[in-house]
C-alpha cells in the first residue's frame, strides 16, 4: 500500500499539471505496461503507441481518479482499453503472445526454456479474455478484484474465466506436450 499512497500523490500531482510528478510516473509503469502489451501483441511499435495513449488518458484525466481501485488497476485499465482499441483501428490481430515468458536475467536452462514454450502454445490457444486474465493474475500477480477493475467486469467473471481458462489449459496441454490420450496416466517408468 506505500506504493499506491506515492503513486496516489503523483496521480494527485499530474492532475494540478506537475510534470516531474507526470514523467515519475511514466517511467515508473513504462516497463510494466511494456511487457503486459507484448504478450498481447508482439508488433513493439504498436506497444510504444499503446503505452503513450495510456499516459495520454492518464496525464488527462488524472482529476477524474476517484480512488475507488489502487493507481496500477486504474493504469492497467486504460492501457488494456487502449490496445483493444488501437488493435481494432490497425485491423492487427492479437499475436502470439507468451512465445516466451523467459526473464533476460534468468538462467537459460533447456528444460525451463521448454516448459516456458509448452505454456505459452497452451496459452495462445485460449479466447482472450481467458488469455488476459490469467496473464494479469499469474504473471503480472494481480487479485481478482484488481483484474475485474482492470477489465471492467465483475470479480465472479473473472474467477469464470480462470476457472474455464484452467480447464482448458489441463486438456490441451497434454496433447501439447507430446503425451497421447492412452498415455496420460500410465505410471511412468
Amino acid at each position: 500500500m506505500a506504493d499506491n499512497s506515492r503513486e496516489l500523490l503523483l496521480l494527485g500531482l499530474t492532475a494540478q499539471g506537475d510534470r516531474p510528478s507526470f514523467e515519475t510516473l511514466y517511467r515508473s509503469y513504462h516497463p510494466r505496461l511494456s511487457r503486459f502489451l507484448s504478450r498481447l501483441t508482439q508488433r513493439q511499435d504498436l506497444v510504444e503507441e499503446v503505452v503513450n495513449d495510456t499516459f495520454w488518458v492518464v496525464w488527462q484525466k488524472a482529476g477524474e481518479f476517484r480512488g475507488t481501485s489502487l493507481v496500477s488497476t486504474w493504469i492497467m485499465g486504460i492501457a488494456y482499453r487502449c490496445t483493444l482499441k488501437s488493435l481494432r483501428r490497425s485491423g492487427s490481430a492479437l499475436s502470439e503472445p507468451l512465445a516466451d515468458y523467459e526473464d533476460p536475467a534468468a538462467s537459460a536452462l533447456q528444460i525451463e526454456h521448454e516448459l516456458r514454450d509448452w505454456i505459452g502454445k497452451g496459452m495462445r490457444h485460449l479466447p482472450l479474455e481467458q488469455r488476459t486474465t490469467l496473464e494479469l493474475a499469474y504473471f503480472l500477480g494481480h487479485s481478482c478484484e484488481e483484474i475485474a477493475g482492470i477489465l471492467d467486469c465483475s470479480v465472479g467473471t473473472v474467477k469464470a474465466r480462470m476457472f474455464h481458462a484452467r480447464v482448458k489449459l489441463r486438456n490441451l496441454l497434454p496433447s501439447l506436450g507430446g503425451i497421447k490420450e492412452r498415455d496420460r496416466y500410465e505410471p511412468l517408468g
